[in-house]
């Protein structure tokens, strides 16, 4: 498995999970939904929790 690959297809991906969650956040008023902000700020950040927490990753941060 290339993890760099992979990382490439993720980071976009939890901006767009973010932005989605705080979106319907906004749009419903359901409070909870504003968890979005993590996987946004993550994503933005480009910060590998899994990565970080697992030690599975071998690429330098």
């Amino acid at each position: 498995m290339d993890i760099i690959k992979i990382e490439k297809i993720c980071r976009p991906l939890r901006i767009l999970v973010g932005l989605v969650l705080i979106y319907l956040a906004y749009s419903t008023g359901i409070v909870w939904l504003y968890i979005g902000v993590l996987p946004l700020f993550v994503g933005i950040m480009g910060w590998r929790p899994f990565c970080k927490f697992s030690g599975k990753c071998s690429f330098k941060e």
